[in-house]
């Protein structure tokens, strides 16, 4: 996608942090946004601040596990500013704890919010950009909890692995339809995504297994990840940078690649030590594809920067 002026994009979760910078981000590039949460008062304010800038934006109230409401937010959205071109699923919540402390309400919780979400999201617009045909861009925020982990967040760590492959999958079959895919893995970002998590859960599912992230009597705010920490605008100008590149992967933290290299070689290395049954490649056939990667990895660096040898 080379411009944005006068595009219309739906931002999930887009009333505060990562999903507020992306909304702030587009109507710098003059884009109209429709900014979908379920936190009413928290919405109204940040669709008033971006008005106050001159933005066109459109307060829509959604909650992403809600069916019925995407099918009567996406007519809305497209009744009030048009065609939707770029949609940002982007809604989360978060879950920190052993793995094994997670209660059925917490996966219930984050699988239906994070990974529901983006399904419910995808659901309702791919079949519409597929049907005006005239392209458009998907962008799904995951994180780099979806690339690797090192334990302590397992219920959030495997909803956010599941939407990298969602990304990917879907990337893969909307190609053909000129229509871009991006999953956003960020590290670290200064949001209130702890809080909000908080705001937004159900009574019914409020039996929980997650801890603090701070220290007792410690601020979040306070604590070094957080004061060193992109800002949620910032990650949005990454975005609008990965959209115009059509790039699947918009990465946030150039600090994680040892980790990245460390999981690709463990991976490699589990490999059997057999020769290779060209009687299975010939059988696998497009299982075995790997252009979408290829691809990518040929693209110069996102930052105009030469790759480390």
């Amino acid at each position: 996608m080379d411009t944005f002026r006068g595009k219309v994009a739906l931002i999930t979760g887009g009333a505060s942090g990562i999903g507020l910078g992306l909304a702030q981000a587009f109507v710098g590039e003059g884009m109209k946004v429709a900014v979908a949460d379920v936190r009413r008062d928290t919405l109204r304010q940040a669709v008033g601040g971006l008005a106050a800038l001159g933005a066109t934006a459109l307060a829509v109230e959604l909650d992403v596990t809600d069916r019925a409401g995407w099918a009567a937010a996406a007519d809305r959205v497209e009744r009030e500013l048009g065609p939707v071109e770029v949609l940002c699923s982007n809604a989360g919540v978060n879950f920190v704890g052993p793995t094994q402390s997670a209660t059925f309400e917490d996966w219930d919780f984050c699988l239906g919010v994070n990974v529901g979400g983006a399904i419910n999201a995808v659901r309702t617009f791919a079949p519409r950009l597929i049907e005006r045909g005239t392209g458009g861009h998907i962008v799904i925020t995951a994180s780099v909890s979806g690339l690797f982990t090192s334990g302590g967040a397992g219920c959030y760590v495997t909803s956010k692995f599941a939407l990298v492959g969602l990304a990917e999958s879907l990337r893969a079959d909307l190609a053909s339809h000129h229509i871009g895919v991006s999953v956003l893995c960020p590290g670290p970002v200064q949001s209130d995504l702890f809080e909000s998590t908080v705001a937004v859960r159900p009574r019914a599912l409020a039996a929980t297994g997650s801890v603090s992230v701070a220290p007792p009597g410690v601020r979040r705010e306070d604590t070094p990840i957080f004061a060193t920490a992109p800002s949620g605008v910032e990650v949005g100008r990454q975005v609008l940078r990965g959209i115009r590149r059509n790039d699947l992967y918009i990465l946030t933290h150039p600090e994680i690649r040892p980790v990245l290299e460390a999981r690709a070689a463990a991976l490699l290395a589990s490999l059997p030590d057999d020769p290779v049954d060209p009687r299975r490649v010939a059988a696998a056939g497009i299982l075995l594809d790997a252009s979408l990667y290829a691809r990518e990895a040929a693209k110069p660096p996102a930052h105009g920067v030469s790759k480390p040898r």
